[in-house]
């Protein structure tokens, strides 16, 4: 009868996707680590890729739906604070579950200047923004990346409105 449960359970887990999976939060990348690779698409259809970045320092926003409250009010913020970003040498790139074309509408709607890349889950997973790649959205974390393609600073917890001045006050020289 132990036997039996032990493999319903399993065959339970499975189904849901949980094997593997890790709850929200866990393995956040450290800083001093590398950054995973990546590529996406942008909310024009076209491709970026930590390749395209490389000797750029970048900071990868994850945001759980386009045009919600906290993720219009993080990417408000942001874009207010766009120019001290470029004055200090950092590419804002937004991050979702959403298709190119939905986040094409929230960048029109917000003026937003950067661009808002399209995860199909793959990342979300490596760098802890989702416990899998079935999973509805991502968690809002974020991670501030060196030139060296190194983590600088992650953020586990984002206060939306908060978010750009603490990202600001973390950028090395600023």
């Amino acid at each position: 009868m132990v036997k039996f449960a032990k493999s319903a359970l399993l065959v339970t887990f499975l189904l849901a996707g949980l094997v593997g999976a890790r709850p929200a939060g866990a393995d956040m990348i450290a800083v001093g680590d590398a950054f995973p690779t990546w590529e996406m698409q942008d909310q024009s259809g076209k491709k970026l890729s930590s390749a395209d970045m490389a000797g750029k320092s970048y900071l990868l926003w994850y945001y759980p739906k386009a045009m919600t409250s906290g993720c219009t009010a993080e990417g408000q913020a942001l874009r207010d604070a766009h120019p001290q970003f470029v004055s200090r040498g950092v590419e804002i790139l937004g991050v979702s579950f959403d298709d190119p074309k939905d986040n094409a509408a929230f960048a029109q709607a917000e003026n937003f200047p950067y661009r808002l890349l399209s995860d199909d889950g793959a990342l979300a997973v490596q760098v802890g923004a989702a416990t899998s790649r079935k999973q509805g959205y991502a968690r809002r974390i974020s991670y501030l990346v060196g030139p060296d393609g190194k983590v600088l600073q992650a953020y586990g917890s984002v206060s939306p409105s908060r978010h750009a001045s603490q990202v600001l006050a973390d950028i090395p020289g600023g």
